[in-house]
């Protein structure tokens, strides 16, 4: 069993390295930090009692299971943002709520572009509504209201898996009914 002092001292020992591992892996600086100190977290928190030897290898598991996580939250929001982009052409603003400017643009806009944005819109909050419960409340917790997966968790009084499960699910469905509206990632 390990002591508060020994955790830290192993935590300062593989900083760096996991950085670089991180830094290596996302391509992004902040990103990387930001696994790097998820990852030192979780084995803080959940493996502080294990015995000393075992730390390497599981904040390895923990790293490289982050990294994952990273992955898959950026490629479901790239689809969705790439999806309502077409609700806002032009617009910087990242504060924007894609689903609210869509009526500040309509007057800007050719009609028929309009009239084509509001029927997606349509369509995908027909498509959102028509999930199931826990998989509408996952899938707006982490991909809208952008918590991770832990956070969504603890909103949701489950575990981090179900939440992936969810999730998943959510994403697989809204990507088929879409599809099946003619909405779909080009």
């Amino acid at each position: 069993m390990g002591t508060a002092v020994e955790l830290n001292r192993f935590l300062a020992g593989v900083e760096r390295r996991a950085f670089r591992q991180a830094a290596f892996a996302v391509r992004d600086d902040q990103a990387a930090l930001d696994i790097v100190q998820d990852s030192m977290l979780k084995l803080a928190d959940k493996y502080a009692n294990a015995p000393v030897e075992e730390w390497p290898l599981l904040f390895q598991r923990i790293m490289q299971n982050t990294i994952r996580d990273y992955y898959r939250r950026q490629k479901v929001r790239n689809f969705w943002v790439t999806t309502l982009s077409i609700f806002t052409p032009g617009a910087d603003d990242e504060d924007d709520e894609p689903l609210e400017h869509t009526q500040a643009t309509a007057e800007h806009e050719d009609p028929m572009n309009v009239l084509s944005a509001s029927k997606n819109l349509a369509a995908i909050q027909e498509a959102i509504e028509k999930l199931p419960a826990r998989q509408r409340e996952a899938f707006v917790l982490r991909y809208w209201e952008e918590m991770d997966i832990a956070e969504t968790a603890v909103v949701m009084g489950c575990s981090e898996g179900s939440v992936k499960t969810h999730c998943s699910r959510a994403v697989r469905a809204l990507a088929a009914m879409l599809q099946e509206k003619g909405i779909h990632d080009e």
